[in-house]
């Protein structure tokens, strides 16, 4: 027991120290941004991250400072991967759209049917693990109002037990059905950021291949197989290539 005690002590100790660097680089960050030494913020932001902390505020506030440094497939990357942590935040909303009017490609989305739409924002409404909880309480809801109709007397009672038992589990199974969507949805995509001030995309994972198309730096793409040092990847208009794996950078690799 003595020995787990010292363990444990030691563990919340080094996590201490570590939370104190930390704050103490974030809060030095800071001061460097607000004197407009902005690579000298980048360094103490990055070293908060080798340390192995990660939140949309850091990632927004280094977005910002390679913003203020014209860095624009960096300031489109770290915007980005704030919004993964913090979905719909107003604020990085508006500074992504800030640094997306810097980049040179201005890539129109597909346009999507009705159906489709409505799809997306109901399968999306939810994280897969929200959803989850959901299909769980819904369950639950099941079980108790099923023993409900099983031991209640009254046939009014019994009947409205049985129905919404009934209803709490095809809620339960809709909820389940949701989350496994949710979840293949954000498993099956893989966004990443141009980096390269211009790359050639190919036709084939090769350098004798032809170009079908020229990116640039800040472009968002989503990368949809790989074959050595390359990666195929599609654009919002649907267009599909092959790029070198160096002119990119994935933007889910917390």
């Amino acid at each position: 027991m003595r020995i787990s005690a010292v363990a444990l002590l030691l563990v919340l100790s080094i996590a201490s120290m570590g939370y104190s660097q930390n704050s103490k680089l974030f809060s030095e960050a800071t001061e460097f941004y607000n004197k407009g030494e902005y690579s000298k913020a980048i360094e103490n932001y990055e070293q908060i991250i080798a340390n192995g902390q990660h939140s949309a505020e850091l990632y927004f506030n280094l977005g910002n400072c390679h913003y203020k440094l014209n860095a624009i497939g960096p300031s489109i990357y770290y915007y980005e991967k704030a919004l993964l942590l913090k979905p719909g935040d107003g604020e990085i909303l508006s500074n992504l759209k800030y640094a997306q009017n810097m980049r040179l490609d201005a890539v129109e989305e597909m346009p999507r049917s009705v159906l489709t739409k409505l799809y997306d924002s109901l399968v999306n409404a939810l994280s897969h693990d929200q959803w989850a909880y959901l299909a769980i309480i819904l369950m639950m809801l099941f079980v108790l109002f099923y023993l409900a109709y099983y031991f209640l007397r009254p046939a009014g009672k019994k009947r409205m037990a049985f129905i919404t038992s009934i209803l709490a589990l095809f809620l339960g199974l809709t909820a389940t059905v949701m989350a496994y969507l949710q979840y293949q949805a954000v498993k099956n995509d893989n966004p990443a950021i141009v980096f390269s001030k211009e790359v050639r995309i190919t036709s084939e994972p090769n350098t004798n291949s032809e170009a079908v198309f020229i990116l640039h730096e800040g472009t968002k793409v989503s990368i949809l197989d790989g074959l050595d040092d390359w990666r195929k990847i599609r654009i919002a208009d649907g267009q599909t290539g092959w790029l070198k794996i160096e002119n990119i950078k994935p933007l889910k690799d917390f």
